[in-house]
């Protein structure tokens, strides 16, 4: 038998790990693309003379696309072969990654940034499935641990690549520079992967009306996610309208799934219990991966006066404590209980929680540092044995479909708290603004008090403006800390999840 017709465990050990670097190498490309767009936003703004709204726009309708697609990959792998679908998904996702780059115009960005998303959506999903069916399951654990780099650290090192191109540069550059790794990837892809069998191929026909109702569901939630804080949530008719539509469409798609024949997503993946609880951790995973990197940066420049340099040196130590947690855990994967390991992950992911909880305006810079290589580590540790776990009894031929899910919940849990913990600043520091302001006062007779005031100047109108700019700060500050609180609670949630979670079989 020739090797491209070969079973997976008859695949030499160096085609495997061919196809195991450019599933990562695809894989990487993709994630640094998911928050590349957050640092150019500035340049981009002026480069379109657009509002602050309509650039918003670029990184909403991208986010919008990967979910309504990523769903699909199940179908798609099923219906035109795992091959075929992921070496045209990255060869779009290519063409449109340099197409953002070209664009000369609002509508020209947000187009091919939608079709950047739409394309790149299944290859994390499938490169997963590909990774699992390529090797046995006693490696999954090791293998795992190297995909991991993909996933967790290409969005982790995004922002900095994109910055440090956008500053020697100009923004376009953000995106020129991936267009031949992509390229490198494509043609990789091509030649490595198994060509699909025609009896792997089933001519399924799409179950529409799932697959709308779904698409709507999660269009409306993201748009919610996205523009809420913007348009201050349920006070905007088209947020309500949104939710409204929202709930409709997944009521329909709830209904529709457990009555039709053949639905677009199987419900009785859910009768396996271990990959029902993977599925809620995974989500509280996607919350806890970049809520820190996303609240961070603003924190540390607007109000703590860090640097730019300095902020991007401390979001990369959580990207080397990722790869040395990824290292690690593939190499204890086959050694000790999923379970343990997950309990390691997520309480040291709580200690990092309740470090950020204590911290003030002044903290240290190293301080930071080792708090988010704490973080990093954390995340790596985590990601290898919740994926062992969760596919552990899931068959080879619903991995597509599973992974596809598996993934669509990582990026909602995601979407979902940084939008919570926003909001939960902006709420927090208007009040405490407001309790803090009215405190200044000529009427209060502690402001006479030498040990009280201190140094601030209350006789001149720019030692009030001085005070105020304080008093902002320290609002901020407790609304920071409030959402690194929700960040602990979430960590200390998956315990329960954790312990109802069977151990998974070493076997092949």
């Amino acid at each position: 038998m020739q090797a491209d017709t070969a079973e997976p465990n008859q695949l030499s050990p160096f085609r495997r790990y061919l196809i195991l670097f450019s599933v990562i190498l695809a894989t990487t490309l993709y994630g640094t693309t998911i928050l590349v767009v957050a640092t150019i936003l500035p340049q981009m703004r002026g480069s379109f003379s657009a509002t602050t709204d309509e650039i918003s726009w670029v990184m909403t309708f991208n986010i919008l696309a990967t979910a309504i697609v990523t769903p699909m990959s199940g179908w798609l792998a099923t219906r035109f072969g795992t091959r075929q679908v992921m070496v045209f998904s990255l060869g779009g996702f290519t063409l449109a990654t340099i197409m953002c780059g070209l664009a000369t115009s609002l509508e020209g960005i947000v187009f091919w940034r939608i079709m950047q998303g739409a394309f790149g959506a299944p290859s994390t999903p499938l490169a997963q499935s590909i990774i699992m069916d390529t090797f046995p399951r006693r490696q999954h654990g090791f293998v795992l641990g190297l995909f991991g780099f993909g996933v967790v650290i290409g969005p982790i090192f995004g922002p900095t690549l994109g910055g440090y191109m956008a500053e020697i540069y100009t923004w376009r550059w953000s995106f020129y520079l991936l267009f031949p790794i992509g390229v490198l990837a494509t043609c990789v892809l091509h030649f490595v992967l198994r060509p699909d069998r025609a009896e792997d191929r089933k001519r399924v026909s799409l179950d529409w009306t799932g697959f709308i109702a779904l698409s709507v569901a999660i269009g409306a939630m993201q748009l919610i996610l996205s523009r809420g804080q913007r348009l201050d949530w349920f006070e905007s008719t088209e947020i309500v309208i949104e939710a409204f539509v929202g709930v409709v469409a997944f009521w329909i798609f709830v209904a529709h799934t457990l009555t039709a024949r053949q639905p677009f997503l199987n419900p009785r993946h859910l009768l396996n219990r271990n990959y029902v609880l993977g599925l809620v951790l995974v989500a509280i995973y996607g919350m806890l991966n970049f809520t820190p990197m996303v609240l961070l940066p603003p924190l540390l420049r607007e109000h703590a006066g860090f640097p730019d340099t300095l902020v991007g040196i401390i979001i990369a130590a959580r990207g080397i404590g990722g790869m040395i947690g990824f290292l690690l855990a593939g190499f204890f994967a086959s050694r000790f209980d999923p379970r343990i390991s997950m309990t390691i992950g997520f309480g040291m992911l709580f200690a990092a929680g309740i470090w950020l909880m204590n911290v003030d305006l002044n903290v240290t810079a190293l301080s930071l540092f080792l708090n988010a290589f704490l973080q990093g580590l954390s995340i790596g540790a985590i990601w290898v044995p919740l994926s062992v776990s969760t596919f552990a009894s899931v068959k080879t031929e619903d991995m597509a479909e599973t992974t596809a899910v598996f993934h669509l919940l990582r990026n909602l849990g995601s979407s979902f708290f940084i939008s919570v913990c926003v909001a939960e600043i902006v709420r927090s520091t208007t009040e405490n603004y407001s309790r803090m302001a009215e405190m200044i006062s000529p009427f209060n007779k502690m402001l006479t008090l030498p040990e009280v005031i201190g140094r601030w100047d209350l006789e001149t109108t720019s030692g009030l403006a001085r005070l105020g700019q304080e008093i902002t700060r320290q609002s901020a500050m407790i609304g920071y800390l409030n959402a690194f609180g929700l960040f602990t609670a979430a960590c200390a949630a998956t315990l329960p999840l954790i312990l109802m979670m069977n151990r998974r079989s070493t076997q092949q």
